[in-house]
Formats: structure tokens, sequence, C-alpha cells
């Protein structure tokens, strides 16, 4: 299981949002390459990214600094926010992004997020962002009638690389994950889920842990800005973990 740190720009800085809301902001650096570096040092496998001017905007805002970070890490990243059109992802992969997150698109353009996901297997994520059992598009701004079951249906013939599945009401709240929510959707989903919102603390990680093979990693983001949540304490009972069921 991947444990994997967040970077949320805004206006060209590393934030928090509060629930998804834009006017709900603290700012923790205006040096997102070197935060990113920050937790590569740290022992990071893998890096999430969010540009949120772009998801509300529907095009990438951020391009230059997260190309940027792609140069200067060793490791992977993956990137979402105002992805909408495949030449929005062919540029992503271009500058060094291993795994693109669709959100918006992948509801309103079915036969866009197929396409991509067939040009580039295993590397198109699907970002399924949930408020109140139903999905949000458009930067968390606009709440659809679509349950996360219904999504999941449609994408069940795709290569995704698999579902960034966020609690929005957990998001950034240091409130713990939605773990019922979370194992709904590991049970019904086609591809892998990668669980984002509420992590707080170590015991969350191991609470995750034990809700099923179908969750192959969590985003963690605002636990490690305000320190309760040790990054290094975290990948280190994952390491156990892993090496536990392998003697199994």
């Amino acid at each position: 299981m991947l444990l994997i740190p967040a970077i949320d720009l805004k206006d060209g800085k590393c934030v928090r949002l509060r629930q998804g809301e834009m006017s709900q902001v603290t700012q923790y650096s205006d040096d997102p390459v070197g935060m990113a570096e920050q937790w590569q040092n740290l022992g990071a496998p893998y890096l999430h990214i969010v540009d949120l001017d772009g998801a509300v905007e529907g095009k990438p805002k951020h391009l230059a600094q997260i190309e940027a970070i792609a140069k200067r890490l060793t490791i992977p990243i993956q990137v979402g926010g105002g992805i909408r059109n495949a030449a929005t992802v062919q540029a992503y992969r271009s500058s060094g992004v291993d795994r693109v997150v669709v959100g918006t698109a992948a509801l309103h353009d079915p036969q866009f997020l197929a396409a991509v996901a067939r040009q580039f297997p295993q590397k198109i994520l699907v970002g399924i962002d949930v408020k109140n059992g139903l999905v949000a598009v458009h930067g968390w701004t606009t709440v659809s009638t679509l349950t996360p079951q219904q999504v999941f249906g449609s994408m069940k013939d795709l290569p995704l690389g698999g579902i960034v599945f966020t609690d929005i009401s957990r998001d950034g709240m240091l409130s713990g994950p939605n773990l019922s929510a979370l194992q709904d959707a590991a049970e019904t989903s086609p591809v892998p889920i990668i669980a984002s919102g509420g992590v707080t603390k170590i015991e969350d990680i191991r609470a995750i842990q034990e809700l099923g093979g179908n969750i192959s990693g969590i985003i963690i983001g605002k636990a490690l800005y305000e320190g309760t949540l040790d990054l290094q304490a975290a990948l280190a009972l994952v390491h156990s973990t892993g090496e536990a069921r392998s003697t199994c």
C-alpha cells in the first residue's frame, strides 16, 4: 500500500482547504518544489498534486510548477485538477507526470475518459469526490445526482490505474476517514481505490489497511502539514505490515 503525501496548489502556493471550500484556505509554503523535495527526502514513494485553480477553471494553471517538481524529484507524481481533454493529459505526461487524475470530465465526457484510458493504460486515475453520498464535480463546487457505485459501473471495462476516492466532508478536517464509505467503494470498485480525506493519525492508516485488499494507497494531506501524523512512522507501519503479510 502506497502512502502518498499531497500538495495542493493555489495561486502558486502550497495550501490546504477545509471541506473543499476555496474560501477556507490555509497556506503552508510558497515553495512547492521545496515542499515536494521535503516529502521525498522523508521517504515518500509517490506524490499527489492537485491544481486547485485548474479544477475550478477547467484548465491547468500550475503546469510550469508541476513540471519543475517532476524534473526535480526521482519519485513519481500524479496530478489532478482541470484535466478535461486529451491535450492536457499529453502535456502532463510529456512534462514527466506519471499518472493523471481525471475528475469532472470522467462524468461529463465518458468518451474522452475511455479514449485517454486506452491511450495511456494504467496511467489514468479517476477522481471520485463524494459529498453526502453523491459525486461532486467542478472542483467540488457542484454536486451531481450520481452515487459512486453508479460511476464505478461505467468504468468496469477501462484499463484505469485506479480511483482516488475522497470524502469531501472529511477533507482537511482532521476528523478521521469515512471508513464505511471507503469499504463500500473498495467492495464495489472494479479497480483499486486510493483513499483520500480525513486521515489524521497513524491509527487511521491501520484502520484503512484492515478494510481489505482493493485499497492500493492512502493520500495524506493536512495531517502531515499540521504534524498530527509522522510520515516516517506511517511508512514504517505500512512496511512492517506488508512484511508480516508476506510471511503468512
